[in-house]
């Protein structure tokens, strides 16, 4: 058996996330973090460090949600933690189970002027599902322990543990940082005795006997699903069999247990009903499936005479419940209780797993298949296509987004991965663009944060090294992680970044300038973003011209696929595909 005192706490946390099948870990340097950061490759796990701690939560995230594990990130103290506010808030919002482990201060300088000391609890509290601080060595695995059942367990979402750096280093560093390795001499004052006593006194209550060796570390913790009531099953099952147009809605907490996706897409055709996917879910039938429709949505639900709610909140997105018919069934099903009742009250509102719930509704199958419905959903999904395709071929000055999202579409492969951080050109892509497969598109979520578009392809690209990775951003929201393609050079993790660059935040300017008159503030130039890869080691493209477009696309992903990360910087014209979206 190992011995307690030589087992750092750095190798324990490291030991703990082998155990949880922990495979990367997203990390910025740091000397409060090191012992963890070291431990961690030294027992296998990758480290990947990126240039701003928010990109290291945010892989951190992409990989919770693309596994349905944990996603793990570890950040140095004060400023560090502040950089990782808003991923974690993404995080919250999204339902991602991510683990932050935060350096900080030695336990016997909280609070007396240390370097990056602050509050780090009250400061992480409001923005996280749970936050803990170790006080103690022997607690530190029992706390890590208790994160990760917080982030699994119910409603999931995002934790955060401090971790002071005096219980993650041996104990004989320890008391050597702490000075206290040299006999006092007999005629030494009284003012050191005393210090020396408490300084003494704090370290055997904190290391204690230096926290137990990996043997005896206990089982990892596992999530638990939590199942529709039978009886909340039937009642909408009755509700689906008398409804003459349906509509089923999917969202992205329906797939908070990536691995039994495939057996919701089966309910989902066993069903029959006509269905949108949003968010995570998007891909989960394919790339075209007779029952999934992706255009015209507030119409078919304003039409329906039923409408389901899986893992959907009744947020800005469906007009707070407006986009559905009072005379409508509304059935809601979601983990979270909040979520059922908010801004409208459903006819049924069913506490479980969202795909739980779809997958019980489908057991047996309706007495009715709705063709005369499909149909005239079909009728006004083909005009959209029709209208989508009609717009690909408008001359647009320089590059028509349409048709660069249209090239784009032509070139995804089954297991292709798009991550989408941007406004108005993402937005035009998510209507253009098909996902083939599950859990192969990755968007911030409900909360619209920009840019968490390199720290989602790193992780996604980390976790699943065959297949393409596609990123496309929006020239705004490029700024917020371009230099990361420094970390995907050196950590080889080669994706395809698309930049739709039209000079401008293009999404505000749509509605600002017709409202207020005045463009300030959204104007930024059609910038060099090809030549700020290139200098970092990846490879750039610049397309000016729509004959560039297929051509240079296609060069870019030979490139990639050699191992070699790229960005295209395409610029693109205004088109009045999006106007008056805006979403408040």
């Amino acid at each position: 058996m190992a011995d307690p005192q030589s087992l750092t706490g750095g190798e324990r946390l490291a030991a703990a996330l082998v155990r949880h099948d922990v495979r990367t870990l997203f990390t910025l340097a740091g000397g409060h973090i090191s012992p963890i950061v070291v431990a961690a490759k030294q027992h296998g796990v990758r480290v990947i460090d990126v240039r701003h701690e928010a990109n290291a939560v945010f892989a951190a995230d992409a990989t919770a949600r693309l596994t349905g594990n944990i996603g793990v990130a570890a950040v140095t103290a004060g400023p560090g933690l502040t950089n990782a506010l808003t991923p974690l808030r993404n995080a919250l919002m999204a339902r991602s189970p991510v683990v932050l482990l935060c350096g900080a201060t030695a336990t016997v300088l909280r609070g007396r002027g240390s370097l990056q000391d602050i509050d780090q609890m009250a400061a992480v509290r409001s923005h996280v599902k749970w936050a803990g601080q170790v006080d103690r060595a022997d607690d530190l695995i029992a706390m890590f322990e208790r994160a990760v059942g917080m982030a699994l367990h119910g409603v999931r979402g995002p934790v955060a543990l401090e971790c002071p750096v005096d219980l993650l280093y041996n104990t004989a560093l320890v008391r050597e940082m702490y000075g206290v390795t040299t006999p006092l001499g007999a005629d030494a004052p009284i003012r050191k005795r005393v210090e020396r006593w408490y300084l003494e006194r704090h370290l055997a209550k904190t290391l204690g006997s230096g926290g137990l060796p990996d043997v005896d570390m206990p089982s990892p913790t596992v999530g638990r699903r939590l199942a529709p009531s039978t009886s909340a099953v039937a009642r909408a099952r009755a509700a689906l069999d008398r409804a003459e147009r349906p509509v089923l809605l999917v969202g992205s907490q329906a797939m908070d247990a990536p691995l039994e996706a495939s057996a919701l897409a089966s309910a989902i055709r066993a069903l029959g009903v006509p269905t949108y996917l949003a968010g995570m879910s998007r891909g989960l039938l394919g790339g075209s499936d007779a029952i999934q429709y992706r255009h015209k949505r507030r119409e078919a639900l304003r039409a329906a005479d039923c409408v389901i709610l899986a893992g959907t909140p009744m947020d800005f997105r469906l007009d707070y419940g407006r986009h559905i018919a009072h005379g409508a069934t509304l059935i809601t099903a979601n983990a979270d209780p909040a979520e059922l009742k908010r801004n409208r009250r459903p006819t049924i509102g069913v506490a479980g797993d969202a795909d739980l719930f779809v997958r019980a509704l489908a057991s047996e199958r309706p007495r009715q298949s709705w063709d005369a419905w499909h149909a005239a959903m079909r009728a006004r999904e083909e005009a959209r296509d029709a209208e989508i395709v009609a717009g690909a071929l408008a001359p647009v000055d320089p590059v028509n987004p349409i048709a660069l999202c249209r090239a784009i579409d032509a070139l995804l492969e089954d297991d292709a991965t798009i991550v989408a951080d941007g406004g108005d050109f993402v937005a035009t892509a998510a209507y253009v663009l098909r996902p083939r497969s599950p859990l192969t598109w990755l968007d911030p979520g409900v909360f619209g944060t920009l840019g968490v578009g390199a720290g989602f392809a790193m992780g996604a690209r980390a976790l699943r090294p065959t297949g393409d990775v596609w990123l496309l951003y929006g020239d705004g929201a490029a700024g917020f992680s371009l230099l990361e393609f420094s970390t995907l050079v050196r950590h080889g993790l080669p994706v395809i970044a698309v930049i739709g660059n039209d000079g401008a935040w293009t999404q505000i300017m749509r509605d600002q300038v017709p409202m207020l008159g005045d463009d300030v503030a959204t104007v930024l130039g059609r910038e060099d973003y090809d030549g700020v890869a290139a200098a970092l080691g990846a490879r750039g493209f610049r397309i000016a011209r729509p004959d560039e477009v297929e051509g240079t696309l296609a060069d870019a992903l030979r490139v990639a696929r050699s191992g070699t990360p790229v960005l295209v910087n395409v610029h693109i014209g205004l088109t009045d595909f999006r106007k008056g979206a805006i979403s408040l």
